[in-house]
This record gives C-alpha cells, structure tokens and sequence, in this order.
C-alpha cells in the first residue's frame, strides 16, 4: 500500500473539512487520488446523513445576509439538533454561506419535491414545444425534456445550485459534509429573501 503522506492528507481535510482519519481512509481506499477520495468522502457523507435524516431538529440558527449596497437582505433558518452544533463556528459559517447564496442566486425554493406540481408540468410543455420546435424526432423529446428539467433545478432549487464560492460543489454538498463533519442531522428550513422595490420571496 502506497505510504500516504501528512501533506495529503491535510489538503484532503482543508478541502473538505472531514476527520484526518476519514481523511487517511479515503486516501488509502483511492490509492492517493485526491479527487476520487473526495468523492469516497462524500458518499460516506451521504450514508452518514441519511441514517440522521430522522432525527428532530429543534436547535439552530438564523443565518442574515445584508449586500454592501443595503438593498437585498436574507434570512435563512439552518437546524440542527443540539444548541452545542448551533454555536459552532462551521455551523455558523455554513449559515452565512447560504444565506449569501440565497442573496446572489435567488432560489424559487429549498428542494426539488418543493416545486409545485402545476408549475413543474408548466416548465415540462414549455421545453417540449422548444424542443419541437427545434425539429428534434418524437422519440427523444422526453429525453431532452428530462436533460432540460434537471439543469432547471439546478437554477431554482436552493440545496442543487452550485455553491457562488466554488461551482464544483452544490449546495447539498455543502450540507452532506457537515452533516459528516459534525455528526448531526442538520437541515435548511424556511427563508425571506427582501429586495428593494420588489415582492420578498419566502420559502
């Protein structure tokens, strides 16, 4: 086996904020590629947020952005399950995170399954008559519409955004490798997202 070296595995850590032994884990499980051990480290997350998804989330945090111009302002609720977490500077940092993001990409809602049915049918008979339009044959429009839909969830929906810090994680990301790093189910709740001279957007 490969010897893995310090150095690795502190930018494997500085990375993705997961335990140097995780870290050391991931390394040895992907013979020292550092991209395929961030991805071993965030399946890992998944598992690990999945076995907590269940867990009451009565703690947390109201995450505020306020934009240097004065005129856009978010609130964004972030729980998680004990007020311990909630004080914690990652835990307090991935608040202003989103809340930064809901500011600068304007999500329509937190999750996919949020979207209402009517306005998702909606969006599918739109990208259906472009795609016909464009004189794609009958039996891949579903294809396409489906390939169309996905890339508008990654506009609308808050946890499938890439994150405005650093395109190559999404939102979710973010999440799963908290979730990981500090051992409790955390979830993003409601939000306002206040613009001056227009309607706040509430989730």
């Amino acid at each position: 086996m490969a010897q893995i070296s310090a150095t690795a595995v502190k930018e494997l850590r500085d990375k993705t904020s997961a335990g140097m032994m995780d870290c050391k884990k991931a390394l040895e499980a992907c013979g020292c590629d550092p991209e395929k051990a961030v991805a071993w480290l965030r399946e890992k997350g998944l598992a690990k947020v999945a076995k907590k998804a269940g867990r009451a989330t009565s703690e947390g945090v109201i995450g505020s952005y306020v934009h240097s111009n004065g005129k856009i302002a978010v609130l964004v609720e972030i729980k998680c399950e004990t007020d311990f977490v909630a004080r914690g500077e990652k835990f307090q940092e991935f608040a202003k995170n989103v809340a930064m993001q809901i500011a600068a990409a304007t999500p329509l809602c937190v999750s996919s399954d949020q979207i209402p049915a009517d306005v998702l049918e909606k969006e599918k008979a739109i990208y259906a008559a472009q795609t016909k339009a464009e004189g794609k044959p009958d039996n891949i429009v579903e294809k396409i519409v489906e390939g169309r839909i996905k890339k508008y969830f990654k506009e609308v929906c808050l946890l499938e955004q890439p994150f405005i810090k650093d395109d190559k994680l999404t939102i979710q990301d973010l999440l799963t490798t908290l979730v990981a790093t500090l051992g409790e189910n955390i979830q993003i709740g409601r939000y306002v997202r206040m613009q001056l001279g227009e309607e706040a957007t509430e989730e």
